[in-house]
């Protein structure tokens, strides 16, 4: 167990919804669990009681899952069985990634509805479903070799995952209605705060129902991990880690005791230790990169050692080059740490 969680409360014990079935955590809002490929086995996903504007009776979706057999086979077990009769009414999706908006056309074709989304994140996971996006092909693949990443299967690898947003998301739906910070949706009998945050994806909009006292966070706020925050290949000078604890230090204006809904993980209550954890974490970090960096000049790619106690797989390695280097571009672009690019084509760090 990570220790920070010894400070959270997890509302609900161990309890988890066994694959296609439901668990109540307030009224009118109920639990789901997706699988995932992944060494992160497992997506929340949310069902809210909902009502149409001709006043019908039914639910809302929030995230969707990844585009497999699967987890359509365990959505089709929720509808048989945990909707009480009752139509979905729309699907709404904190962001772009594969595991919250993968299923989002089956799933408004399936209902004949309407995608709820930033139109930031909507835009990016048009693009990315399209070609690729971040973790795959041969800009990707250049891009980690520039920061060091030089083993040439690890290379390859990447260069052939050309298709892998694609594989999750084969398409997006047509249309949308567009979320934004600040908006109000009413869901059902409550109101739905609109809460953007960044960093982690271009445009994540995180729902808080105050009279509920409950937050969806999405990937904004997990109680077990920190949440990926990474640089990729379409924006390679990009800063996102400041936008994210910027973000994240919004959410210490809900109230302390909300019931955090998060989308990896169990929900739990205890958001502001929550936050404080995370940004104490990366504070952390970035004091381990000033350490090694002081050593000797250093790559994103020999820095994963000292942020990634672990053995990483393909998978792993990916995302973490892309959180090793948002974490050196904080500290380059505030000035304690230069990039310089040597004779191979590779990036380097060392203090300013």
């Amino acid at each position: 167990m990570n220790p920070d969680e010894l400070h959270l409360q997890y509302s609900f014990g161990d309890t988890l919804p066994p694959t296609g079935t439901t668990l109540e955590v307030a009224p009118g809002v109920r639990w789901l669990r997706m699988p995932l490929p992944f060494a992160l086995d497992h997506i929340n996903l949310w069902l809210l009681r909902d009502r149409d504007e001709a006043g019908r009776e039914g639910w809302a979706i929030v995230d969707c899952g990844i585009a497999n057999d699967p987890t359509r086979a365990a959505w089709e077990q929720v509808f048989a069985n945990e909707l009480q009769g009752l139509p979905v009414l729309r699907v709404i999706v904190t962001h772009m990634h594969p595991d919250h908006i993968g299923l989002a056309h089956w799933l408004t074709e399936r209902w004949g509805v309407r995608l709820w989304i930033s139109g930031t994140d909507y835009n990016a996971a048009r693009l990315a479903s399209q070609s690729t996006t971040g973790f795959g092909g041969e800009s990707a693949a250049a891009f980690m070799a520039s920061h060091g990443l030089t083993d040439p299967d690890a290379v390859d690898k990447v260069r052939k995952r050309s298709n892998y947003y694609a594989s999750m998301v084969p398409q997006v739906p047509a249309r949308f209605r567009r979320l934004m910070g600040g908006d109000t949706l009413r869901i059902g009998d409550h109101d739905w705060a609109c809460h953007a945050g960044y960093g982690h994806a271009p445009e994540h909009i995180s729902l808080h129902c105050a009279a509920l006292g409950v937050l969806i966070s999405g990937d904004m706020v997990l109680p077990r991990i920190s949440t990926n925050v990474s640089v990729i290949d379409l924006e390679p000078e990009a800063n996102p880690l400041p936008l994210y604890l910027a973000s994240i230090g919004r959410m210490l204006a809900l109230p302390a005791e909300t019931l955090v809904l998060p989308s990896h993980g169990k929900p739990f209550r205890g958001l502001h230790t929550r936050v404080g954890q995370l940004v104490a974490h990366h504070d952390d970090r970035f004091a381990d990169l000033m350490a090694a960096c002081a050593q000797a000049p250093q790559t994103a790619a020999s820095l994963l050692p000292v942020l990634f106690r672990r053995p990483l797989d393909l998978h792993q390695t990916t995302f973490a080059m892309g959180e090793a280097i948002a974490h050196l571009h904080a500290l380059w672009l505030r000035g304690e740490l230069k990039r310089e690019l040597g004779e191979d084509g590779v990036l380097r760090f060392s203090p300013a």
